[in-house]
C-alpha cells in the first residue's frame, strides 16, 4: 500500500540524460552512422522527450539529471529543473539520486523515472500512463512500462521510500519479478524507445518531435 504521506496526484518525472558524446552508442555501429550524427540524434531524442514531458498534464515538475551543461541550459528553457549526475556510469544509481532530490524539492510527490530516448513521446499518452501509475500505486509498491520489444523498461515509478529501479538488459522481467505492476500497454509513444536506426525508422513513421525530425532529415540514409 502507498504511504499515508504520499499525494498520488503529484508526479515528478525524472529523466536521466547521458552527455550526447556518450549516449546511444548502438547507433554508431548501425548502417555506418558517423559519430557526429549519433551525437545529434542522442541529443534530439532527449530534447523531444523532455519537451513532451514538460507539456504533460499532471506532471508537477520534470527533473533532468545530466552532466552536459549546454544541454541542461536548453532543458531549462522548456521549464525543466536540472541537477548534475553524480553516478554517470550507473543508470539506476543516477535515478535513485534523482528520486532523493524529488524528496528534497517536492516532498510527497511520486518520482517517475522516464528514459530519455522517447522521441515520439506524446503528452496525452504520458498523462494516461501517469493516471495508471496513480491507480497502480494504490495496490502495489511500484509500477513500470515495458518497452516496445518487450524486454526493457521505459518508465518506472514508486514512492521514494521504495524506489528501486532495475534498468538494464532484461529489466522488464526484473521489475515484474520484484512485484512491480505493468502499466501503459496501450501507450505506444511511451513504450517506443529508440536504440538503433530500425527503431528510429519506426518512430519516424509514427511521428516524432521537432528536434528528432530535424536531426533525422540531416542523415544521409
Amino acid at each position: 500500500m502507498t504511504s499515508p504521506t504520499l499525494d498520488p496526484l503529484r508526479c515528478v518525472v525524472v529523466v536521466p540524460v547521458k552527455p550526447p558524446a556518450f549516449g546511444k552508442s548502438r547507433l554508431a555501429a548501425d548502417r555506418h552512422l558517423d559519430d557526429g550524427a549519433r551525437r545529434e540524434l542522442a541529443e534530439a531524442f532527449a530534447l523531444d522527450t523532455v519537451q513532451a514531458a514538460t507539456s504533460t498534464p499532471g506532471v508537477e515538475a520534470v527533473l533532468v539529471v545530466t552532466d552536459d551543461f549546454r544541454l541542461a541550459a536548453t532543458m531549462r528553457t522548456f521549464g525543466a529543473e536540472v541537477m548534475p549526475d553524480g553516478a554517470t556510469e550507473d543508470l539506476n544509481a543516477t535515478l535513485v539520486q534523482g528520486a532523493a532530490e524529488v524528496v528534497r524539492r517536492w516532498p510527497g510527490a511520486v518520482p517517475v523515472a522516464l528514459c530519455a530516448d522517447l522521441p515520439g513521446l506524446r503528452p496525452v499518452e504520458l498523462a494516461m500512463v501517469l493516471r495508471e501509475v496513480v491507480d497502480g500505486l494504490g495496490t502495489a509498491d511500484a509500477v513500470f512500462v515495458r518497452d516496445h520489444d518487450g524486454s526493457g523498461t521505459t518508465l518506472y515509478a514508486a514512492p521514494a521510500d521504495r524506489f528501486a529501479p532495475a534498468f538494464g538488459t532484461g529489466s522488464a522481467a526484473r521489475h515484474a519479478g520484484a512485484g512491480a505492476v505493468e502499466v501503459g500497454a496501450g501507450a505506444a509513444s511511451v513504450r517506443h524507445d529508440v536504440d538503433d536506426l530500425d527503431d528510429l525508422d519506426a518512430a519516424l513513421v509514427a511521428g516524432v518531435g521537432p528536434h528528432t525530425t530535424r536531426a533525422s532529415a540531416a542523415l544521409a540514409r
